[in-house]
Order: structure tokens, then sequence, then C-alpha cells
């Protein structure tokens, strides 16, 4: 699991005091989200995080050309809305509800405060920024080096991976695929018809299988073995 080190991001309470994790949510704001529904936009400004309790939420661009690049896609469990909060920037990115979605979100005074207070909860999140700037960085390695097919690949493995981190990694793991073919071209630099045969591909080698928005990756670990090969 070396090289996927940087994808884990489960459970951001999970290893943190209970102290910490009741301090956060005394000062959140519980949200709900539909499906399509924006929690911000670009040029926002920047005056909450947000915890996804459930769901799933991406986080994209809109380009002059009018295309959506996913950059990211936050999980249950996972915080988002930091990079900017940080530094009182406005809001770089759209964030909207894949699926229907609970958020809580904490306010920018009450989320330094946690920060000052709590050491523990500073680290984690300096952990999670660094985690994430590997993530972008091995994307762009990915663009420069790997062929289309390798790309999407790997973007697979990004969509199971904190459904096997915990578990046996040469056992099949299932589960939902939310995203269309289209955002996952936005995401791997191909188009959808490449992604459509792609996916006919990995079926057919039985390696991956697509099927009923249902994503099942047969032996993880074996993929990562070759996705991830000196």
């Amino acid at each position: 699991m070396k090289n996927t080190w940087h994808l884990s991001e489960q459970g951001f309470f999970s290893d943190l005091p209970e102290e910490v994790q009741s301090a956060f949510f005394d000062v959140a704001d519980c949200k709900l989200f539909k499906k399509n529904e924006f929690i911000f936009h670009e040029g926002d400004d920047s005056n909450h995080c947000y915890y996804l309790n459930k769901g799933s939420i991406r986080i994209f661009h809109f380009t002059e050309l009018g295309k959506e690049p996913t950059i990211f896609l936050r999980n249950a469990g996972e915080l988002f809305g930091l990079a900017e909060i940080i530094d009182s920037a406005s809001r770089q990115c759209n964030a909207q509800a894949v699926t229907p979605s609970e958020l809580f979100a904490v306010g920018k005074d009450d989320f330094e405060q946690l920060i000052s207070e709590h050491y523990q909860l500073a680290r984690k999140i300096m952990n999670i920024l660094g985690r994430r700037l590997r993530y972008l960085g091995e994307q762009m390695e990915n663009l420069m080096i790997c062929d289309v097919n390798t790309r999407i690949l790997k973007m697979m493995l990004y969509l199971v991976h904190h459904a096997f981190e915990n578990s046996d990694p040469e056992q099949p793991v299932t589960v939902p695929l939310n995203l269309s073919q289209t955002q996952i071209a936005s995401m791997t630099g191909s188009c959808q018809q490449t992604v459509s045969n792609a996916i006919k591909k990995m079926n057919e080698t039985g390696l991956v299988r697509v099927e009923k928005r249902l994503l099942t990756i047969n032996n993880p670990a074996k993929l990562m073995e070759l996705v991830y090969k000196s």
C-alpha cells in the first residue's frame, strides 16, 4: 500500500481524541444538499470548511471552453474547503454534490479557534493537505508519462481505495460508481469515447468490472502492482 498512501483520507476523526471531535461538532451546522446542488462556486468568499458526513462531492473548474475538469472527489468522512479558508482567499473551484449529501459546516472564526486550541487537529489538517498535494503531483505526472489506459486504471483505484485500505487487497471490492464517463474523462485527460472503450476492454480482461453504476476491482493488489510498477 506504500504507493497509494496519499489516497487514504477516510475517517477524519478516527485517530483524533473524542474531545476534538466534540469541539468540532459543537460549532458546526448541519446542511443537506440535493444531487447536483452546489456547495460553493468559484469566486465565492471562503467563509466555511465542511465535513462530509454522507454522500459524495466533486471539486471542479469551469473552463472557457465549457469543460468541467474534476480535481478531487470527496467521500463521506472527509474534510474539504480547507485551502482557501486557511489563507482567506476566494474559492478557486466549485463544489457540487454528486449524490444527496449531508455536511457539517464550520465558520472561519470557529475553525481558526479550533486549530489554535487543538494541536492534533491542526496536525491532521496539515497531513491531509500534504496528501492532496501529493495526489495532484501524481496526476500531473500521469498526464506526462502514462498512457490513457493506465491513467484510467489509476483513477479506478482512486475511486475504490477507501473501500479496501483496511481489508484484504487481494479480495474483490465493489463501490457505487457515481461519476459519468464524461466526468471520468475529465479526471484523466481523455474523452468519453476513450473511457467507454477502456471500460469495455477492462470488463473483457476481468481486471475491472463496471456495470449498473457499480465499479468492481477483482484484485486491487494485482491492479496496484500493474499500474505502479517501476
